[in-house]
Parts: structure tokens; sequence; C-alpha cells
């Protein structure tokens, strides 16, 4: 996971270097989106706009560029027949652009979808949704914030190394057959790598999670592959229905190969 990420950041830093000249950067609304859209989707067609089918929610000026509100819902719900296989969150901007991709069941039932990002410069968030047939349809929003991927941890670097891999599966009491809102929080300091320890005057190597898989009944939900891109202390909030008494249960996985997990009875 960690090797695909940087390969996907060392193509984007090339063509970035090759089609975007320095003369136009300033002037260009945009101007990293289609050396973006060639990298990760190559010549495949993206429906612009597509309000009719997802809503795209994140603050105009972030208060805090490390912890950036997103979330995503979709105007029609999950079936067999036709549904969104993936979500892909790109910002443009950011160190590495590909922020995550969520790749979700029809099983799912409702697409409603928040989590908390890193944001490093004024830019364009990306959440484009491809559909089981393979089409592809992009909604944007533009963020004013800056420096959200440099910016320190939160808390002492010791007392978050202590509490990594803790934790919390929170949601109110649950009805078979009801759609209930859930949310999977877990401690990690996420260092993304471009954060200075004054202390001892050197870069913080790069730990952060790069994959949760939610499931309910061993049936997945919801995968989350992520890159720097996630805030501290990552944390999903999705909706589902269950549909039978069962055990949620959410897997995180991190770039040093650490793994943590924990499970709820329904």
């Amino acid at each position: 996971m960690f090797n695909r990420f940087i390969h996907i950041l060392l193509v984007s830093l090339s063509l970035f270097a090759v089609a975007i000249p320095a003369s136009h950067a300033a002037t260009d609304k945009e101007p990293k989106w289609p050396a973006l859209k060639t990298a990760y989707f190559g010549d495949r067609e993206i429906r612009d706009n597509a309000d009719d089918l997802l809503v795209l929610e994140a603050p105009k000026r972030a208060e805090d560029a490390a912890i950036v509100p997103i979330s995503i819902q979709s105007l029609s719900p999950q079936n067999a027949d036709q549904y969104i296989k993936n979500i892909h969150v790109i910002i443009d901007e950011n160190p590495m652009p590909y922020s995550a991709n969520f790749v979700l069941s029809p099983e799912l039932g409702t697409v409603d979808i928040s989590t908390r990002m890193r944001v490093d410069q004024y830019t364009y968030v990306r959440a484009i949704a491809e559909m089981n047939d393979g089409s592809l349809h992009m909604v944007s929003r533009f963020v004013k914030a800056s420096g959200g991927c440099s910016a320190p941890a939160g808390k002492d670097a010791a007392a978050a190394l202590a509490r990594m891999g803790k934790m919390q599966i929170r949601m109110r009491q649950p009805t078979v057959g009801e759609p209930v809102q859930a949310q999977v929080i877990v401690s990690h300091p996420n260092y993304s790598g471009l954060q200075y320890d004054q202390k001892n005057r050197k870069y913080i190597p790069a730990h952060y999670v790069d994959d949760i898989d939610i499931s309910y009944n061993n049936k997945t939900l919801i995968k989350v592959e992520a890159g720097i891109s996630l805030s501290e202390d990552p944390s999903v909030r999705f909706t589902f229905t269950p549909s039978e008494p069962g055990k949620l249960k959410a897997v995180v996985h991190d770039s040093q190969e650490q793994e943590f997990s924990m499970e709820k009875d329904i």
C-alpha cells in the first residue's frame, strides 16, 4: 500500500514538472487537475458537476487545516443492480493528491460517509464516484486551508504513541431493519512524513493508517484505502442498515504493518 501511494505521488510530481509551466500556475484556477486526471484515470470520461448523484460537503474556509471535515452522500440508494463501488477523493494541492478510496458494498444501502482530512493549500477537493458499470461522476468544492499536511500533531508524541491502536465504535442503540449511524475512530498519530520535530531537529518518519476495513457479519461494508491526507486519529462515520443481529467489526492497518481491530455486537 505504502509503495503504491509513493509511486502515485512520484508520477504526479513528474507530470507537473513537464506539463504545467510556472507562468500558468498562478493564473489557471485548476492547474493540476488535467495532469491528475490523466495520472489516476487515464483517458476515461468523468462527468463533472454530478450533483444529481453526489453531495460533497466541505468548509469554504477550514478552521484547522489538519482536521478538515469532509462528508459525501449519494442521492440514490445502493442496490445490487446499481451502486457506487468506489469513491475516489482527490485533493489537488496536497503532496499526495490521491487522498483516499472508499470501496463500497451494495449491502451498505445508504452512502452517507464523513471523515477528516489534512489540506495543505488552497485547493479543490474532489469526490469521484465510480459506479458498478464503470462510469465516473465528479463533484468538487474549493477549500481555503494551509499547512495541514505539515502541521504538528495535536498530542504529545509519547502520549500519542502510547495510545496508538485504541479504537472506538460509536453508535446509538441500533434496531434490526432500520438505518443507524456508526463511527469508527482509531487513535493514531498518522504522521505524514512532513512534520518537523523541533526538539530533535529532524522530520518525523511517515507512519499512517493506510487501510480500514469495516464489516458486518463478515461482509465488508466499507474499505478505506488511504494515504497521508487522513487526519490524526482517523475517523469514519457512516450509515448502514443491519438486516439481522450480528457483529460490526473494524480492522485498521497502517504503513508500518501494524494492525488493530474492534467489534461490537448488534
